[in-house]
Formats: C-alpha cells, structure tokens, sequence
C-alpha cells in the first residue's frame, strides 16, 4: 500500500520541497489546513507520516497529541522550523522524532523520512491493552463525573459514563486498580468520545506512583489476560483541543 504523508505547513516553497522529496520517496502528499485535519488523518489511520511547521500556532499540542497515540497507530512524527526558533528542546519534548530547519535542504529531507520510517519500523510493538472494570472519576469544570472503565493500557483507558464526555485536554482523573488496594490518578486528554457516554483517554500525566502502579499491574496480567485495541466506535466524535 502507498504510504501517505499530513503536511501542516502554509508556506509554499516548502510544501514545493515537500512534495518533491515525498514523491522520490513513492510517499504522498496530503497538505492539511489546521492541525485538527491532520490529526483525524493520523487517528483513522490514512497517513504513516506527520509534518508540522513549528512556526504555526498549535504545533505542539498537533505533534504532543500523536505521539500519545498507541505505537502500532503512531506516525513518523517530523517538526520544521525556522533556524532563530528558540523551541527545538521544546519540539524533542512534544515528541517530534526529527527537526528540520529552513532553509529546507532536499537530501536532508529525504534522509530524515528514511530514518524516521526505519525507527518507526524497527521500534514498532503491539501496545497492549486489558479489559478492566472498576469506577472512574473524571473531575470537569462542571463537577465528578464518575464511570466505570472498559479497558486499560500503558498509554491511557477507554470509559462509560452515564453521559457524554467532552472533548478536552488535561482531565483529572482517579481511580482504583481492581485487585489491589493502589490509586490511579493523574490527567489525561479526551481523545474521542461518543454520544452514548463512551470515550477515550490517553494519559498526559500520571503521578509517579500511579504509573509504578499501573506497570505491575500490566505486567501481572501480560500473560493471564487476552489484549485487546482500542479504537473509537463508528459513533464516537473524534477532536483535538489544539489551535487551527
């Protein structure tokens, strides 16, 4: 199958080098207005590859967003910048595999897509997730929402509520591991959610103990129970708290 590339980028000599160093590489091109189109590209898995200009407003949270994405889900993640952008500690820390600096050098380029499919490639590994049922307590601006979990894995867990979750970053959430007396509490960003009260979370902060907690808890179940994934049904909402 064809590999397939989101551009966020506005400025057009650089989408010209993107385009032609994407089709050397038998890579398509698929230029997205905002970050929000090239996200939904990534969750319905329609692109191996993501490039965000850093320039752009957003950037951050665009690339932060998909590397949260389980492993085997996850795009090449590229940021471009301008050389006087004070941000590359920044970028590495939203996730971004590689930065590439105007002006765009054509070779560099194709280099960096080469290396990020071959890490992408060689890193790749199931993200397993496990089937859980315990009470969940999401605290939003409007009160607890309390729920109960469906499953759970490294990178965050799927609910049901009693009614619809709204699609936002930075929740906090708690709840108790089922079979140990141990809490599991942090923040987590909404990443789709359905009109029936189901949704998804993905973890964008966990207190140390908690994610201690939830590697042994994992780990003990690793060869008792059945992984399952976990993708938005067809009802669900897909969106991103991110700028366009």
């Amino acid at each position: 199958m064809r590999q397939s590339a989101a551009v966020v980028c506005h400025d057009k000599p650089s989408l010209r080098i993107f385009q032609s160093a994407l089709e050397s590489l038998r890579i398509e091109l698929t230029a997205c207005s905002s970050g929000q189109k090239a996200l939904e590209l990534v969750m319905t898995g329609q692109c191996s590859t993501l490039i965000v200009d850093f320039d752009l407003p957003g950037a951050e949270d665009v690339i932060r967003m998909a590397s949260m994405l389980p492993e085997e889900q996850k795009p090449a993640l590229l940021a471009v910048a301008s050389r006087a952008w004070p941000g590359t500690g920044q970028a590495f820390q939203s996730g971004a595999s590689r930065i590439l600096y105007r002006p765009l050098n054509p070779e560099q380029l194709k280099d960096a897509l080469r290396a990020s499919a071959k890490r992408k490639h060689s890193n790749r590994r199931r993200s397993d997730r496990y089937e859980m049922k315990t009470l969940v307590y999401l605290d939003l601006k409007s009160g607890t929402l309390p729920g109960v979990s469906i499953d759970i894995g490294e990178h965050g867990l799927a609910v049901q509520t009693t009614e619809p979750v709204p699609i936002i970053s930075n929740v906090a959430f708690r709840c108790v591991l089922p079979g140990t007396g141990s809490a599991l509490q942090g923040h987590a960003d909404v990443m789709w959610a359905s009109d029936q009260g189901r949704a998804g979370l993905f973890f964008s902060k966990l207190a140390p103990a908690s994610r201690k907690h939830l590697k042994h808890w994992l780990h003990k179940r690793a060869h008792k129970n059945h992984a399952c994934d976990l993708l938005p049904p067809v009802d669900a909402q897909v969106s991103f708290a991110v700028a366009e």
